[in-house]
């Protein structure tokens, strides 16, 4: 299989990228080092190509009535201007994907899926298409970029009229920014430190990244790979589709139940499965927790209670450069998942105390 390059990619290598493929793009994990770059998107301003997300477009007269039907969350009440996080139950209780729903005109909407994905969420999207809408993948002709940390409203405000402050969380302007037209720049992110999410075409993109690293110098604005990615957003309990929700995990079991709509005028994909799950409670829960003993979490580590009853299993984990000690998330049976429960982690040869906490850990 050819690995396929971001508009970014002759960037990358220019600014010593460790190169990695994932998803099947050639992708930047670090430039400086995880924590170096962690820690300039929680007290300034980081850039990361996050061009290997998937875009599709939803349009026509039953565009809404298409994503009602596969999507959890209930688009009838957005407008234009305005997105929501959402998942594509699978039909069996689990979860196809985690995405982003932008409603861009009237009849015209945009779904943002996870790049490893984008082949599987099409193939998805397209056999549960009964309502006829005209739907379009855009995933190879977008570029997108994700300017994140306190200081990126700064940095971005020199290159564009938008008044940038008057941009809502969870919504989205279509404008002009360092000179190109028709960017998408939403108040969005995945590193719970504040921020834009720009779309553009390809053609346009190293015009805007050029640009942006030239406001942002007054900040020391850096480039950030996909494993400071990862790191924040752990720090904030975001899921990763891949670790923590999939085809298996079920979604009200992994805390989405917030955006599960059971309302009367929306009928989705395993909306009887999951109500049951919701009224009649689920054995394990997604919860966050924080060691106590010294030691890093990993994804399959085992949690186990004083007893060294196996009680759940680690899914997301790291040492927090925020926070100096390790986080993660795991799967937990449901009585043993309340916050301030002692918990231990099977670390390699040795059993690490740990506590549940609540998320965000920061």
């Amino acid at each position: 299989m050819t690995i396929k390059k971001t508009a970014f990619h002759a960037i990358h290598n220019r600014l010593h990228a460790k190169m990695m493929p994932f998803a099947g793009y050639e992708m930047p994990i670090e430039y400086t080092g995880i924590s170096l770059e962690h820690l300039q998107v929680r007290n300034a301003v980081g850039v990361f190509d996050v061009s290997h997300m998937g875009e599709f477009w939803v349009k026509g007269p039953n565009a809404l009535d298409f994503i009602q039907k596969v999507s959890s969350n209930d688009a009838s009440n957005l407008d234009v201007g305005q997105a929501q996080y959402a998942y594509f139950p699978n039909g069996k209780g689990g979860i196809v994907d985690d995405f982003l729903v932008y409603k861009y005109e009237e009849e015209k909407y945009l779904l943002v899926v996870n790049a490893a994905n984008i082949h599987k969420d099409w193939d998805w999207c397209v056999k549960n298409n009964t309502a006829g809408a005209e739907l379009e993948n855009a995933s190879d002709a977008i570029s997108q970029l994700a300017i994140q940390g306190p200081k990126s409203i700064d940095t971005l405000q020199k290159v564009t009229d938008i008044d940038l402050s008057k941009i809502p969380f969870y919504s989205f302007v279509k404008g002009k920014i360092a000179g190109v037209e028709e960017v998408i720049i939403s108040n969005t992110g995945y590193t719970g430190a504040g921020g834009f999410e720009l779309y553009m075409y390809n053609k346009d993109a190293v015009q805007v990244w050029e640009a942006i690293f030239e406001a942002g110098k007054e900040f020391g604005i850096q480039a950030v790979g996909l494993g400071a990615r990862d790191t924040l957003r752990l720090e904030m309990g975001y899921c990763l589709y891949g670790n923590d929700i999939d085809e298996t995990t079920s979604p009200i079991e992994a805390g989405l139940g917030w955006i599960t709509k059971f309302t009367d005028n929306k009928q989705f994909i395993d909306k009887e499965t999951l109500l049951a799950q919701k009224t009649h409670g689920v054995k394990q829960r997604l919860k966050g927790f924080k060691m106590i003993d010294r030691g890093i979490p990993r994804k399959g580590y085992q949690i186990v209670d004083a007893m060294d009853k196996v009680i759940g299993r680690v899914t997301s984990g790291t040492q927090s450069p925020v926070l100096k000690t390790g986080i993660g998330l795991g799967y937990v049976e449901s009585e043993k998942a309340k916050p301030g429960s002692e918990v231990f982690i099977k670390v390699r040869n040795k059993t690490l105390k740990a506590e549940i906490v609540k998320t965000p850990f920061i």
